[in-house]
């Protein structure tokens, strides 16, 4: 675990460093960021521990005195299994109600922290909304505060034109300047050039996109932070993603999304199929010969200058209508992506309280026949098991995410694949075999060579 979170600072660091915050906030970050690193911990360290644990007993010769005695394996392993039992239905509930409630408070007090300091809220290489009228995007910060930007790119929302950035502020660079506790910052634009989109009342006019253009060396916007410098560090904030629901919240979020899903599918197909005119054709007319001769009679109702125009109109139409159809395409993507990340999560929940079993009888079995305890080979086994089950669940859930797998079998197909594994495993230790029998493999070899020997004397 102590593995894990220094990760998780490591990732965060630029989130939290330089922006005085106190010590508490930060183990507040870190105590609700640890939940959420449970499935990834918990199946590890039941891993490790187990081969540990076994390894040792058997490297001391533990396991030849209890089978002296009359203990098998199964029965030196019941109060271990009885444990486990109980640790996984323990790790199902938390990951159906601990770790959706330290999902959001992580989440929102993310964001809040997000709104302490606004030169962080300003990020290199990407559009920060500052305010509600202002998204700014630079390519370099410096200073000990961040203060000095450089290729400073603004877009201005207009509030009589809300539907749009119809005013863009271009600049070399700039300095963020604010008096200490005032709800006013000033960011000083240098060696730049105001776009202004104008708007007129004739549509001919409207389109040629006039627009007006003026050239600046030092320009000075009054930002009000009185949200920023009123941040709240524990305000609620809307926040929703598959992580912050339970089983309950998920089946209810599935089934709504599943529906809005077929449904606009639906009034998309329908649309498109009015749009294209065939509900008009009679149902019990050949359509190849309705589509030849309808083209033909109506390119010859108008004037032979004039068909070449109606062509074009007809491409036009078809082009609008393969456009709508990507646009939809995407738009379709998306919703699939977020559908799918919300089965999974929903199956996430049961794959961890199943996995802690089945890698539990993985490490204890595997531990009983290396016959190695301590930090040293039963700790590398653990992690190249373990990171090969990851990394399976990882390629798999991402292959979900586009809809190339199943979210059902993305889910489980790690584990899954590991089941085949604990059972041999544990039946190779059950019976006193190691993981290879060498002997069994060599023996048929050994028997076709003296097959062969046999062979070549009688012939000699």
């Amino acid at each position: 675990m102590f593995i894990f979170v220094l990760q998780t600072i490591w990732l965060y660091i630029n989130e939290l460093a330089g922006k005085d915050l106190e010590v508490w906030i930060v183990l507040k970050f870190l105590w609700f960021v640890s939940p959420r690193l449970i499935p990834l911990v918990l199946p590890l360290t039941i891993l490790v521990t187990s081969l540990m644990v076994f390894g040792s007993f058997a490297e001391n010769y533990e396991f030849a005195a209890m089978k002296s005695t009359g203990i098998s394996l199964q029965r030196a392993m019941k109060s271990l299994m009885f444990f486990i039992a109980i640790l996984s239905v323990v790790a199902f509930f938390f990951a159906n109600n601990v770790i959706p409630y330290s999902e959001y408070k992580w989440q929102n007090l993310r964001r809040n922290i997000a709104q302490v300091s606004p030169s962080m809220v300003i990020s290199e290489g990407q559009f920060s909304q500052i305010g509600d009228d202002f998204n700014i995007k630079v390519s370099e910060k410096s200073g000990d505060r961040d203060q000095f930007l450089k290729d400073i790119v603004i877009h201005k929302k207009d509030p009589a034109r809300p539907n749009g950035n119809f005013t863009v502020i271009i600049a070399d660079n700039g300095e963020l300047a604010s008096e200490e506790g005032s709800n006013t910052l000033s960011l000083i634009l240098n060696d730049g050039n105001y776009y202004d989109d104008v708007k007129a009342n004739n549509a001919t006019k409207q389109k040629r996109m006039p627009f007006a253009k003026s050239y600046f060396e030092q320009y000075a916007i009054n930002i009000d932070l009185t949200e920023l410098n009123n941040a709240d560090i524990d305000k609620e904030n809307e926040l929703s993603n598959q992580n912050m629901f339970n089983m309950s919240e998920l089946f209810v979020e599935i089934d709504s999304l599943s529906t809005s899903y077929t449904k606009d599918i639906k009034i998309f197909s329908d649309n498109m199929y009015f749009r294209s005119g065939i509900s008009k054709f009679r149902e019990n007319s050949n359509r190849d010969t309705i589509a030849i001769d309808t083209l033909q009679s109506i390119i010859n109702i108008f004037h032979k200058k004039k068909q070449p125009d109606l062509v074009d109109v007809a491409l036009n139409n078809i082009k609008g209508t393969l456009q709508s159809v990507q646009s939809k395409k995407n738009e379709f993507k998306v919703k699939t992506k977020r559908l799918n990340k919300f089965e999974m999560a929903l199956h996430d929940k049961y794959v961890l309280a199943i996995a802690c079993i089945i890698l539990f009888f993985i490490g204890a079995p595997l531990g009983a026949i290396i016959r190695k305890g301590g930090m040293g080979l039963p700790m590398v086994v653990a992690i190249v098991l373990f990171l090969t089950y990851h990394f399976i669940g990882i390629f798999a859930k991402n292959s979900a995410e586009d809809g190339t797998l199943h979210p059902f079998i993305a889910t489980w197909l790690s584990t899954v694949i590991m089941l085949p594994l604990s059972v041999w495993l544990t039946y190779r230790a059950t019976t006193d075999q190691g993981i290879f029998d060498i002997d069994s493999l060599w023996l048929p070899v050994t028997k076709l060579f003296k097959k062969k020997k046999k062979a070549s004397e009688k012939e000699s």
